[in-house]
């Protein structure tokens, strides 16, 4: 990586639990690629004075978690169609001052569903009803899935979610059937919840699929058990550079391979 100097392009992540994840996995290809930018996780409580900083100063692009993913809406001067279509934020590039802001979790979703070949007539079942939901649901919609029911304990969330996308909701535990799977909920991350199944053994054995968005650890229990009983996975730790890769891409102009994407994957994972 470059000595810091005045000439230095900053990019950065606000969440209200910053991590060292985009940190590594976007200064490993600037330091590869020998450009003059550097990355730096904040986090904050004042998410409108962290956009304005952003504007002041200069920043080049801001990676937005959560909560922050609908609080920025307002903040910026204009929606891109993945950002707009989904009513969330997850990435801002300062062109000039003006702040574009789109949401490369559902591009790196939408991308997953056709690179894995996800069969467009088998029914999906969405357990979670927050700001990743809806960029995976209506990652969904946009693929054509034309059957699929979010599972929720939050009826007036999952309700509101599904019914803006055509789908069904429910607050009850589905029966298991053949279907894709797909957790986003905490469910299987490190911390509390890491020992935490996201679907029954029974539902994850009669099912095709199993899609998780949980990044840290890859192999959640429920990918684990997925892939004991030999079914398709798709794990969070695709998500979340694919994604970055999206990102990083907006704020260089640069265009990055699979091989450095993963590259950079495994190095902001490793302890």
């Amino acid at each position: 990586m470059p000595i810091l100097n005045k000439d230095m392009t900053l990019c950065i992540s606000l969440s209200g639990r910053p991590s060292n994840i985009g940190t590594r996995f976007h200064n490993y290809l600037y330091d590869e690629l020998g450009l003059n930018f550097i990355y730096k996780a904040f986090g904050t409580d004042d998410i409108e004075g962290a956009i304005r900083g952003v504007r002041a100063l200069g920043i080049r692009g801001a990676s937005v978690s959560m909560p922050f993913k609908e609080a920025v809406i307002d903040l910026v001067d204009e929606m891109e169609e993945s950002a707009s279509a989904i009513e969330s934020v997850n990435t801002i590039v300062n062109e000039d001052g003006r702040l574009v802001a789109s949401n490369t979790d559902y591009e790196a979703v939408a991308q997953l569903i056709d690179e894995h070949s996800l069969d467009r007539g088998i029914p999906v079942v969405v357990r979670g009803s927050g700001g990743m939901a809806k960029a995976v649901v209506a990652a969904f919609r946009g693929a054509g899935f034309e059957n699929l029911t979010v599972v929720a304990r939050n009826v007036e969330a999952g309700s509101a979610l599904a019914d803006k996308y055509g789908y069904a909701h429910t607050a009850t535990e589905p029966d298991p059937a053949d279907v894709i799977l797909v957790n986003v909920t905490p469910l299987g991350m490190s911390g509390a919840d890491e020992s935490s199944l996201a679907f029954s053994a029974e539902q994850i054995g009669a099912a095709r699929a199993a899609f998780d968005v949980v990044a840290f650890p890859a192999e959640t229990p429920f990918i684990t058990t997925a892939r004991a009983a030999g079914k398709q996975v798709v794990t969070g730790a695709e998500v979340i550079a694919l994604q970055a890769a999206r990102q990083f891409e907006r704020y260089t102009g640069v265009a990055v391979t699979a091989d450095q994407v993963a590259r950079a994957s495994a190095f902001s994972r490793a302890e």
